[in-house]
């Protein structure tokens, strides 16, 4: 007869121990499937909330790269040419207005004011010359009007006598004559008076410094001073000074091309007259305006902020400006987003780091638009 062997303790514990771990393995199934339920419910709540609100504010900021900083920025020269006598300033020197740059030999043109002023004078005493000679000729004109008067009388005097045969036809002829020569003379004289207060502007006691001679010779002379006053070269604005090396003392300067050739001229870059120009999408544009608050960032200084606003929109785009604006009427045409130029006014502060024209920044204009469920509909 065949017979059980009985269970040992030892087996019981372990069947136990592996009923045990079989609960605990259906527990963590249950809760895992319970886990996965709830981690796809809560992602697809997730992706909704942040796929709305990023929507919502999406449509707040207009963001750029394509953006540089500009700064006023001048070759400065001068109209007169010479030689450049020296240069006061050196490469990347901060200058103030009015701060010498360089200067040409004065010599040239002292001499051509010394001549102004010395023609200036001369023309001076021509106009006090001519009132006197005015004066003049109303006396010569006086005097010669007594003479007239006296041939008058006399052939009077010898008409009524030839009448009575007293006088002879000879004497008669003598004052006729006489009388016709004082009367052209003193016409003469009178002619001669008119032309000279025609010389005098009409006004015989004309201020010397009114007549348009003396006007025009003093015009002179402020042209020589002007020019002499352009041989110095001074700084038109606060800048920082660059192009120096191509400009030496004994270079000859020439006015009309100055400006144009690095030998010519100084460069001079404004600091405080900074702004950003954006090239913004035109589609990025739409709630843009002027006044909208702008955060600027720039690469050369990573984690720094400036703050800025729309200064302006520009009325056409970058293409409409350019030498050989794009052709769309052929039968391949593409359309193209367009690039509207828009000027950002910087506000720096004491503190911030130098911005340098040429640099690029990266900008984020805040249109305080929020949309709405209406655009939806």
């Amino acid at each position: 007869m065949l017979q059980v062997p009985e269970k040992s303790p030892a087996s019981g514990g372990f069947l136990r121990r592996l009923a045990g771990v079989k609960d605990v393995m259906a527990r963590l199934r249950s809760d895992r499937a319970a886990l996965r339920a709830v981690l796809m419910i809560g992602g697809v709540i997730l992706v909704a909330l942040v796929s709305g609100y990023l929507w919502f504010t999406g449509g707040r900021y207009a963001s750029t790269d394509n953006a540089y900083v500009r700064a006023a920025k001048l070759m400065v020269s001068t109209d007169v040419s010479g030689i450049v006598s020296e240069v006061d300033v050196r490469e990347g020197q901060l200058v103030k207005k009015g701060d010498v740059l360089f200067r040409i030999d004065p010599t040239a043109f002292r001499i051509a004011l010394d001549n102004a002023n010395a023609q200036l004078a001369q023309t001076a005493l021509s106009i006090d010359a001519m009132k006197e000679d005015y004066r003049r000729m109303l006396s010569d004109i006086a005097a010669q009007q007594a003479q007239v008067d006296l041939a008058q009388s006399n052939f009077d005097r010898s008409a009524s006598l030839i009448k009575s045969n007293v006088a002879s036809q000879a004497t008669f002829d003598q004052n006729r004559f006489a009388l016709e020569a004082a009367k052209r003379t003193l016409q003469a004289l009178k002619d001669q008076s008119k032309v000279q207060l025609a010389k005098l502007n009409g006004d015989p006691d004309i201020p010397t410094s009114r007549h348009p001679q003396y006007l025009q010779a003093k015009a002179q002379v402020d042209e020589a001073q002007r020019q002499l006053d352009h041989t110095t070269v001074r700084a038109p604005f606060d800048g920082i000074v660059t192009q120096v090396s191509q400009l030496q003392p004994g270079t000859y300067l020439v006015s009309q091309t100055a400006a144009l050739t690095n030998s010519g001229a100084v460069g001079l870059v404004s600091r405080d007259n900074l702004w950003i120009d954006a090239n913004m999408k035109e589609t990025d544009l739409t709630w843009v305006k002027q006044g909208n608050p702008v955060t600027i960032t720039v690469d050369t200084y990573p984690g720094q902020e400036w703050r800025g606003t729309v200064e302006s929109i520009s009325p056409a785009t970058g293409a409409e400006f350019s030498i050989l604006p794009a052709q769309n009427a052929s039968g391949n045409w593409v359309k193209v987003v367009q690039r509207i130029p828009v000027r950002i006014k910087v506000e720096s502060k004491p503190e911030d780091p130098p911005l340098r024209a040429g640099m690029s920044v990266t900008v984020d204009i805040d249109t305080g638009h929020r949309r709405s469920l209406r655009d939806l509909f």
